[in-house]
């Protein structure tokens, strides 16, 4: 037996996003909403065409561009508080996962009395939960699609509130929303959506047919298009495969959850303040070489979505396919070693003992992690 949830409604295609005034008036018929985003976006007068058409219907937005990524609680309670003050009946999130996730909670916490320190864990948000939205305007997270938030905690800790509350009741993919993105942004994002894709393919426990018929269409979307993406920018057909690559390894890892290459990640971009794809990047093909002895027919199975025609063993497709991801990974000049990114030998220790605390994400791992390996595969991404 198993499980699969997933949001109800999905729209994709070029301007989707200038079509919110009608779609919130069919499906919520809200006048007062909060549009959940960060400065940076709003700065590049990406959104002024959806805030117009917003306004040109005559719904009042309260708008909160105060993500930062890795949010904070103190900023989430910011966001929350301002809806809440502003009486807004829908929430819409526009942007990277920091701001969708910002935008989950929102919906989830304004208009009910439940702190938001009751609810970090699975299962625990009491609702009741405003209408939401979410717009993608990265291809990466997935956010759009799953019902987790991520909260920084304290200095270098994060933790996760999982909840069915959470999930969107629509995403809305435009890819003329990512046109712009800078090309480390597109690669690091993309990297991040293969990972969900491979990690959700070889989870030990909630594994299932839905998922991983999701997670291998993700990764051909996404591997056929990143290095287009990368060196052709404006391709809009490169760019909405990208879109919804991300979404369905969203969809995939949303039932079936990411393992160590996530747990190992997290330490990386709490302590460093590495972008989260960028640090799933450096641990990706350690963990895999690690995972090897209880997943290589698994990546073999995965080697033959990028590989066309490999043969061999297991083990040979499966170390192919770890070949293919190093291989692409340097095609789009995204770093490869912890050292590129400021990390020396004597922290390893210290990123060892945070990734032992993500044991939410090390369970789903199909090799069991203990600290010592922790510390081996920290220092094999030197």
């Amino acid at each position: 037996m198993f499980e699969f949830r997933t949001v109800p409604e999905v729209i994709v295609g070029e301007a989707a996003s200038l079509q919110l005034p009608a779609l919130i008036r069919q499906r919520s018929g809200a006048r007062k909403i909060a549009i959940i985003t960060d400065a940076p976006l709003r700065a590049t007068h990406l959104l002024d065409p959806i805030f117009a058409a917003l306004k040109d219907d005559g719904i009042e937005i309260t708008l909160f561009d105060g993500v930062v990524a890795d949010p904070p609680e103190t900023v989430v309670r910011n966001a929350i508080n301002r809806a809440r003050d502003a009486g807004v009946e829908a929430v819409v999130g526009i942007g990277g996962g920091s701001s969708m996730d910002v935008a989950k909670l929102v919906a989830a916490f304004a208009n009910s009395n439940q702190d938001i320190i009751h609810a970090y864990g699975i299962d625990k948000v009491a609702g009741p939960r405003l209408p939401l939205i979410q717009v993608p305007t990265t291809a990466g997270t997935g956010s759009e699609v799953t019902p987790i938030a991520i909260v920084t905690t304290g200095e270098t800790t994060k933790q996760g509130i999982v909840s069915g509350r959470l999930y969107a009741d629509l995403a809305v993919l435009d890819p003329s929303l990512t046109l712009g993105l800078p090309t480390m942004v597109s690669a690091a994002t993309g990297i991040d959506a293969m990972v969900h894709a491979i990690e959700a393919y070889t989870g030990k426990i909630k594994k299932n047919p839905i998922s991983d018929g999701l997670a291998r269409e993700a990764l051909r979307l996404l591997t056929g298009s990143l290095v287009r993406v990368c060196t052709h920018g404006r391709d809009l057909n490169a760019r909405s495969n990208m879109l919804i690559g991300a979404m369905l390894a969203g969809q995939a890892f949303a039932n079936s959850p990411v393992g160590a290459v996530h747990a190992l990640a997290y330490p990386i971009g709490g302590l460093f303040h590495v972008p989260h794809g960028l640090s799933n990047a450096l641990m990706l093909s350690p963990v895999i070489r690690f995972n090897l002895p209880m997943a290589a027919p698994l990546y073999a199975e995965l080697a033959e979505v990028v590989v066309p025609g490999v043969t061999g063993t297991d083990e040979a497709r499966a170390l192919a396919f770890i070949d293919y991801l190093d291989k692409l990974a340097d095609q789009v000049g995204i770093a490869r070693r912890l050292t590129q990114v400021g990390i020396q030998p004597a922290d390893v220790p210290t990123l060892a003992e945070n990734a032992m605390l993500q044991q939410r994400l090390l369970v789903n791992n199909p090799r069991e992690v203990t600290f010592g390996d922790a510390l081996r595969l920290y220092s094999q991404a030197l």
